[in-house]
């Protein structure tokens, strides 16, 4: 199943942010190739443009080897979207995705009263919001944009700037983004979310772990590094999963969870016939 090109590759040159693409593609690619879908997202190839211009990028995500990369990336953007479900369903109506990149969750929701915040680098709000027009994909009354530089200012400073409304719990969603931050900007964001959001909110992340040179995955982690790190990207922080954990709780949320690949495979790949599961991978949930 693929798209023939019809026009260059003009998202491919524009975007500000390649690894928001690289994470796209693999969605558009888990769409196209994988079933039963782990991941259903109705928008994720219309996102890349109608037809696809970035074929040969696409087909990339599509082989035997990138199948762990994208089960990865199906798997935490259907964890992030079941926790919101079931924290909808317990009242919880505002849903804040950090770092929004081409994630079409605004543009899809069907749940009721939820109002979503995007929030990104002023950079990419403006490219992704006349790339949507060029798309024909129509934003919602009931999406936001928050611009935010989050080694700079605080989630909350950006959200103020918006209708967001305080007294009210959030979940926020935080998804490809930390391990190009500094630690101590992700430790800022994270406590300012622990100390400024009302109680009952919550947050979904994933995270990169220490290199573990001994693993089977250390040579596709190596090259992964080295390919956003020529994109201007590099990977710049780690955390170990109790250490995380231990931080959690000392900076003011009152639960914090690591969902591991064993979790995830149990949960979302177990019996599949055509072998798609992860091979690595953490997600941290914590409510404050």
């Amino acid at each position: 199943m693929s798209f023939a090109p019809e026009r260059g590759p003009d998202v491919l040159d524009s975007i500000p942010s390649r690894t928001a693409l690289g994470a796209a593609l693999y969605r558009a690619a888990h769409q196209l190739v994988d079933r039963p879908l782990v991941f259903e997202d109705p928008f994720a190839l219309r996102i890349l443009g109608p037809p696809c211009p970035l074929q040969p990028e696409l087909e990339q995500r599509e082989t035997q080897a990138a199948s762990a990369m994208r089960a990865f990336i199906a798997a935490r953007s259907r964890y992030a979207e079941d926790a919101f479900a079931a924290a909808h369903a317990r009242g919880v109506c505002q849903y804040v995705m950090l770092g929004a990149g081409l994630d079409t969750f605004a543009y899809r929701c069907t749940l009721e009263r939820v109002r979503v915040y995007e929030m990104d680098r002023a950079e990419m709000h403006e490219w992704k919001r006349e790339w949507l027009g060029r798309v024909g994909i129509a934003v919602p009354q009931s999406a936001a944009s928050a611009p935010v530089d989050f080694e700079r200012e605080t989630v909350g400073e950006a959200l103020s700037r918006t209708s967001f409304d305080f007294s009210e719990p959030a979940f926020f969603a935080w998804l490809g983004v930390t391990a190009y931050l500094t630690a101590e900007a992700v430790r800022n964001t994270l406590q300012d979310i622990a100390k400024s959001m009302a109680p009952g909110s919550e947050i979904v992340f994933d995270f990169a772990t220490p290199l573990d040179r001994d693993s089977p995955a250390s040579a596709a982690r190596e090259a992964f590094s080295a390919r956003v790190e020529a994109a201007g990207e590099p990977l710049r922080s780690v955390f170990a999963p109790e250490d995380l954990c231990a931080q959690m709780r000392a900076l003011g949320f009152s639960r914090a969870e690591v969902v591991d690949a064993a979790v995830l495979n149990r949960r979302y790949f177990l019996g599949r016939r055509n072998g798609l599961q992860l091979r690595g991978g953490h997600l941290m949930h914590a409510r404050t």
